[in-house]
């Protein structure tokens, strides 16, 4: 009996170790297309290079909390995971607004700046997506840790088709539209993760 404590012991301290390197590559991948993606989208006048650039800065902060909460214990993950779900739903409102103010301007964004920044930013998310996979059925932390990157691709998918409208088009409504789609996933993802954290307190509540 005592072996296998040690054991498993010895295999999570292993586990969070792992989680540990995962997340910190991950943040600083993210930390740096950031400042990337908020210079070149704020030059290029792209609604959608500005969202992708605070889903990376809000992927950083979400990495930064899961860090903190490994070493925590499960009610500290939840409370990482609501953390989560709150960021993700106000940058998607922060968006909204940016996607707004250009639509009423009527800014036409630089589609070759758009496509460029667009592919460096999907093959760096496509690193921490295959960093975070085997992960992601970890615990809650990391469930939630690889929604937000999965997420990422889906966004930088939408800059790349966005800048081949807005080159075609000769439009900012292609841009502006991609920066509301984002947005929406931005909502929906935030709203799944509050409901996922809030699981297991219906869960305990059901029990009592």
């Amino acid at each position: 009996m005592k072996n296998c404590c040690e054991n498993k012991a010895a295999e999570l301290k292993i586990l969070r170790e792992s989680q540990l390197g995962v997340l910190k590559t991950v943040l600083w991948i993210n930390a740096i297309m950031f400042v990337i993606e908020i210079v070149t989208g704020t030059l290029s006048h792209s609604t959608a290079l500005s969202a992708d650039s605070l889903d990376m800065l809000g992927d950083a902060t979400v990495y930064g909390f899961s860090i903190y909460a490994i070493h925590k214990g499960h009610s500290w993950k939840i409370k990482a995971a609501r953390l989560k779900g709150f960021i993700m739903a106000l940058f998607g409102i922060g968006v909204m607004a940016g996607a707004l103010e250009r639509m009423i301007s009527g800014t036409i964004p630089i589609a070759e700046t758009m496509g460029i920044v667009g592919v460096v930013a999907l093959a760096a998310n496509l690193v921490c997506l295959m960093l975070l996979w085997r992960h992601r059925a970890d615990d809650i932390n990391m469930r939630s840790t690889w929604t937000c990157s999965r997420n990422d691709i889906i966004a930088n998918a939408g800059v790349l088709v966005a800048s081949a409208l807005v080159k075609t088009t000769h439009s900012g409504w292609p841009d502006f539209a991609v920066g509301t789609v984002i947005a929406v996933i931005f909502s929906t993802s935030a709203v799944g993760v509050l409901r996922d954290a809030g699981l297991p307190k219906q869960a305990t509540d059901s029990t009592i």
